[in-house]
């Protein structure tokens, strides 16, 4: 069974009772302990239950009066268990005990007349937060590819970055989030199912129906394809935490096509994200375009996590990339050469030309899939991109091995 464990204690039958309505109301988180009153040392048996069941969040009940037995227990809970977040559920007319909840571990302070939509908006944050960590083996990367204007590459990046990902270090899923699924044309598959048929079924969703729902490439990569037609569904911020959750359980990188899509999903995917690659042109109609975009993402917590990514690159005279990056306010982290005698016909053959090791732009999608996956992890959950910087491509022999990096991809 899916979801975030919750544990639930309070000193008040019917405000417990409340919560347990509240945290189910969320189809986030799921109930596995309550309990009446607080613990009161370290060797208490609730502290016991709590980590018996597993629980991954628990919410204490601040009474309005006499709120010190509630603080103890936090300062118990945030002093004896390892990963385990800390919600307090009080009155906000108490400034006094919200700040004695911080002050003694509560990760999140929650209005009890606020209903079960605050407690969504933190049990996802507290998911988004923990997707984008990536500090125990078996949490997976994740690089959401959008375009800054239609037919700007997105796909095409999307796809030759997660084969190369695939091919260097095993273990990729390539999700197609366009409005309508391209990436299984580029890579010549014929899937049966995809995302809308996950999203439809998170309620019974585990590590075997997901891979069910695959589509497996020639060299292992699988793809959670995109609908086949226009899909009018938009996944709630709780279901989309609840699909990643088990994808970066899954996978080591989990690379996100989201093409030309904009909308509340974008920003979404762009808050799980550990980097978020802006495929734009240097043109006006893809810079114009690219900034907008920035400004539209920025308002999320995936801001700092975007780059641009420079498709079908040619050096323009007198047009720097500081002039890319003042119009759009974007760094630059990439530029993919010129190659559309090359890349057109590998789209058309559903053979990507990453596969193609003497090309140029074969060796640029490679040098940009070992950046992506050898930058530093942030505090932040983001990665230390920066820009000319990147690994040589180890697939190469050590001898006259060619080295592409950003400061010279295309030109």
């Amino acid at each position: 069974m899916h979801g975030i464990a919750v544990a639930l204690l309070s000193e008040d039958r019917d405000h417990l009772s409340q919560l347990q309505s509240r945290v189910e109301a969320t189809r986030l988180g799921r109930v596995v302990f309550s309990g009446v009153g607080f613990p009161v040392g370290p060797t208490d048996a609730i502290l016991r239950q709590i980590q018996d069941v597993r629980a991954e969040v628990v919410i204490v009940d601040i009474p309005a009066e006499n709120p010190q037995r509630a603080i103890k227990a936090i300062e118990l809970i945030q002093a004896n268990t390892l990963q385990l977040a800390i919600f307090a559920n009080g009155s906000m007319q108490q400034p006094t005990n919200i700040v004695a909840s911080m002050r003694a571990g509560a990760g999140e302070f929650l209005d009890d007349n606020a209903g079960s939509e605050a407690l969504l908006e933190a049990l996802t944050r507290l998911s988004s937060n923990r997707t984008r960590s990536r500090g125990g083996p078996g949490k997976a990367r994740i690089f959401t590819f959008l375009s800054a204007k239609g037919g700007a590459g997105a796909t095409t990046a999307a796809v030759n970055t997660a084969v190369a990902l695939q091919q260097s270090y095993g273990n990729v899923v390539l999700v197609d989030f366009a409005p309508v699924g391209h990436a299984h044309l580029h890579l010549n598959l014929r899937p049966s199912f995809g995302v809308p048929d996950a999203l439809e079924n998170l309620h019974r969703l585990d590590a075997s129906l997901l891979d069910g729902l695959m589509t497996t490439a020639k060299d292992g990569l699988h793809l959670l394809a995109g609908p086949q037609q226009p899909y009018q569904s938009i996944p709630t911020p709780a279901e989309l935490a609840r699909l990643f959750d088990l994808l970066v359980n899954h996978y080591r990188y989990v690379v996100i096509d989201a093409s030309s899509r904009l909308d509340a999903t974008t920003r979404l995917l762009s808050d799980l994200s550990n980097a978020v690659l802006m495929v734009a042109q240097t043109d006006v109609v893809s810079l114009w375009s690219a900034g907008r975009i920035q400004a539209y993402l920025e308002e999320g917590a995936g801001r700092n996590r975007l780059r641009m990514v420079l498709n079908r690159y040619k050096k323009i005279p007198g047009f720097t990339d500081d002039d890319v990056e003042h119009s759009t306010r974007c760094k630059v982290l990439w530029k993919i050469p010129n190659a559309f005698q090359a890349i057109s016909p590998a789209i058309d053959h559903g053979s990507p030309v990453v596969l193609q090791e003497s090309q140029e732009v074969s060796r640029s999608f490679r040098a940009l899939a070992a950046a992506l996956a050898d930058a530093s992890p942030t505090a932040e959950g983001g990665l230390d991109l920066v820009y000319g910087q990147e690994k040589p491509d180890t697939k190469k022999k050590p001898a006259g091995h060619l080295v592409i990096s950003p400061a010279r991809a295309g030109q």
